[in-house]
C-alpha cells in the first residue's frame, strides 16, 4: 500500500548498526516495528529494510539497517507524546545515549513528520532536520508514498523546516 495523503500520518525513521540481546541490527529494526504497531490506530505502512553506509558518524562505524514506517497516530496523540513513546521503545530495547554525536546504536527512532505540523521545541523539531539530504530517509519514504505525495512532502519540508534552537 502506498500513501495518498501524507498529512494523515506520522512518519518514523528507523536505524540500527549494533547487535543486541534481541539480535542483529536487522532484527532490532523488526522488533522496533513490532513495538511501534502498538502506537498506531491502523496497521503500519513499512518500507523495505535497506543497508546503508554510516553518514556523519565516528570513523569505523558499522553500516546501518534503515527503514521508514508510517503510522496513524492514536486520537489524542501529539508529536511530543509520540516522541516520548518512541524514546521508551528505544530505552526498552537497550539504547544508551552517551552524548557522542551519531554514535553506533542498537536502535534509533526519529520522528520525521507528524501530520502536517511544524514543531520546534527544545526536545523536538518536525519536520526532522536534514531529512531531505538523507538518502537513507528519503528513499524508503518514497517507497511508501504515492509518486505525487513525494513532491508534496518535499515542498512541505522546504516550507516548514525549522532551524535548530541554540
Amino acid at each position: 500500500m502506498q500513501i495518498s495523503n501524507f498529512g494523515d500520518f506520522a512518519f518514523i525513521g528507523l536505524g540500527s548498526n549494533l547487535g543486541s540481546t534481541i539480535g542483529s541490527p536487522r532484527e532490532n529494526i523488526l522488533e522496533a516495528i513490532r513495538r511501534l504497531e502498538k502506537l498506531s490506530d491502523d496497521p503500519l505502512i513499512i518500507s523495505s529494510l535497506q543497508e546503508t553506509a554510516p553518514v556523519d558518524c565516528p570513523p569505523g562505524s558499522p553500516d546501518f539497517i534503515n527503514a521508514v514506517v508510517a503510522l496513524l497516530p492514536q486520537q489524542d496523540e501529539t508529536a511530543e507524546s509520540l516522541l516520548q513513546a518512541m524514546q521508551r521503545i528505544e530505552s526498552s530495547m537497550g539504547r544508551v545515549r552517551s552524548g557522542l554525536h551519531n554514535e553506533a546504536r542498537i536502535i534509533d527512532l526519529d520522528l520525521l513528520l507528524f501530520h502536517e505540523q511544524q514543531v520546534n521545541t527544545d526536545e523536538l523539531i518536525v519536520p526532522h532536520q536534514g531529512m531531505l539530504d538523507r538518502k537513507f530517509v528519503m528513499e524508503p519514504l518514497a517507497e511508501i508514498l504515492e509518486k505525487d505525495e513525494v513532491q508534496k512532502v518535499k515542498t512541505f519540508i522546504k516550507k516548514n523546516s525549522a532551524k535548530k534552537r541554540s
